[in-house]
């Protein structure tokens, strides 16, 4: 699979890879030798075209737990890949997580939750912007616009604008939209390069498939599958498949 991820797209496409559930999960990073090994080297074939690998703990792991599982692994923090880590408790919101991660050049990841909102500290040399928002969208719904995030997208955008200005030590940043975070993960992504004052890109590579046409403020305005000839004609989940030749 991650070798066909590979062969599949551009040169120039890049990629995430979350650590396995059963790893930061299942097994909370105890005896998981074997799981990570086979992690890595599945992960061999992307190498190239990875910006991070992303280390997602649980809501309730504290940061005394979490601390000692990353100090646990440390050997597995080289200088290969870059690492981001998702904390979603309150308590490794301090500067003994800040440091830690600093010194280590990890990127503690900033998260967009309805209950959790990551403070937007710099921990390494890239900035991992995550949108998640709720569960509140039903994936029968995916493939639209459903809440206005703009307001809540600009703030980050602004953010990030600062740390480009003022910051130079940090070289890259990567944001990521869940699809329920808004409805349709594509069109957020749009939403906020646009923000950014990027270009948007063209979400209609495929004519086998249904795409929404949204305005900036991600308003859905109207859906056509070209191809087929029919209007208003719900799309379905997309996934990178749709967008890749």
């Amino acid at each position: 699979m991650v070798q066909n991820w590979a062969s599949r797209t551009p040169d120039n496409f890049r990629f995430t890879a979350k650590f396995p559930k059963t790893i930061t999960h299942e097994k909370k990073f105890m005896n998981v030798e074997k799981e990570l090994s086979q992690f890595y080297e599945a992960m061999e074939p992307l190498k190239e075209k990875l910006l991070a690998l992303l280390i997602q703990f649980p809501p309730y792991l504290k940061i005394t737990e979490g601390m000692e599982a990353l100090k646990q692994y440390d050997f597995y923090f080289d200088d290969v890949f870059r690492y981001a880590v998702e904390v979603r408790h309150h308590s490794w919101f301090n500067e003994l997580a800040y440091n830690f991660f600093k010194n280590n050049n990890i990127c503690m990841v900033w998260s967009q939750q309805d209950r959790l909102v990551t403070p937007p500290i710099v921990t390494s040399d890239f900035v991992y912007l995550r949108l998640i928002g709720d569960r509140s969208i039903d994936e029968k719904d995916f493939g639209i616009i459903q809440k206005d995030r703009i307001e809540e997208m600009r703030k980050w955008a602004n953010e990030i604008k600062n740390i480009d200005k003022h910051d130079k030590s940090v070289l890259r940043a990567i944001i990521s939209a869940n699809n329920h975070y808004a409805g349709f993960g594509p069109a957020t992504v749009n939403n906020c390069r646009q923000i950014m004052d990027m270009s948007q890109i063209s979400l209609e590579h495929r004519t086998d498939i249904v795409i929404p046409k949204y305005s900036y403020f991600g308003k859905y305005n109207n859906i056509e599958n070209k191809g087929k000839g029919k209007e208003n004609k719900k799309p379905k989940q997309t996934s990178i498949s749709d967008f890749v030749d």
